[in-house]
């Protein structure tokens, strides 16, 4: 939701929907969506917002509506005054309107709101249901166009998603080439050197070095030289791997084992690292044509 509401900050406007010839504010707090009922009023009487709301507020029906909801949803609630206000729903003489519905139980389901987008708000679930004291068909309408709108705003969340992530891959992977992943090729003393563990072998091939060499040369890091490999160093490893079981079933010296699985790194590397990079570039190109 937050990358949501960016969305809507760059929009530089609060969203609105419109329902039924009806401009109606939506206003972002956090993960929920509050929907202007006094703009849902005005469907039934643009001249009396105000005393439509209090008239639907102080319904018995609608303190327990409103009770209930904020039990499920607030953990600061006020029980105590929402009994109190139960208990006088239904006399002529009870009035109700929505701040002090707020400030005596500390409800978060409503919301006065002053100023340039000024009026009462309500969470969703109790939009709707403000909605339908005043018309079925408008809440109908109404839940249409705001589930409209919610489409509309997860498929560009997801658009700019996918645009970020290939943004950031092409730079992975652009900076890991430069770092140097394709494996060297190990000199004729290093081939030529008896390596007690096979998992030393497989490493020499790939990185140049054995777990050993690596910790002497990383001692602020912790775990081996396989846990900080990256997924193409990973793949080119698991091969390896099978290769050397198939190079020992053919009873290959470990010289001629390293010497043939450090060649085989190398290229292996070199056409693992290119297809990445090309994908990623392949995805810069798509990302800033669709810009």
């Amino acid at each position: 939701m937050n990358k949501i509401n960016s969305i809507r900050e760059r929009e530089k406007v609060m969203p609105k929907i419109n329902v039924k010839g009806n401009q109606i504010s939506i206003f972002p707090i956090k993960d929920d969506d509050y929907i202007c009922i006094t703009d849902i009023a005005k469907y039934k009487n643009s001249d009396r917002t105000d005393d439509l709301i209090r008239n639907w507020i102080r319904n018995r029906n609608t303190i327990e509506f409103l009770g209930i909801w904020e039990q499920l949803n607030n953990l600061n609630f006020n029980p105590v005054e929402f009994d109190g206000f139960r208990k006088e729903a239904g006399l002529n003489s009870f009035t109700l309107t929505p701040r002090q519905w707020i400030e005596k139980t500390n409800a978060i389901g409503l919301i006065s709101k002053q100023g340039r987008y000024g009026g009462t708000y309500a969470h969703k679930d109790i939009a709707f249901e403000f909605a339908s004291w005043i018309s079925v068909e408008f809440k109908l309408y109404l839940i249409k166009e705001f589930q409209r709108l919610k489409d509309y705003e997860y498929k560009q969340l997801g658009w700019d998603i996918k645009r970020n992530l290939a943004k950031i891959n092409y730079r992975i992977h652009t900076d890991a080439i430069k770092t140097n992943l394709i494996p060297i090729e190990l000199s004729s003393k290093q081939i030529s050197y008896i390596y007690a563990s096979e998992a030393d072998v497989l490493n020499m091939a790939l990185f140049g070095m054995t777990a050993k060499e690596w910790r002497e040369n990383n001692p602020n890091n912790k775990g081996n030289i396989r846990d900080y490999a990256n997924t193409a160093q990973l793949v080119c490893l698991s091969n390896l791997e099978n290769l050397n079981a198939l190079f020992i079933n053919e009873g290959l010296s470990q010289q001629e084992r390293l010497k043939k699985l450090n060649f085989i790194a190398i290229n292996q590397m070199k056409i693992l690292m290119q297809d990445i990079s090309l994908k990623s570039l392949s995805d810069k190109n798509l990302d800033n044509n669709k810009k």
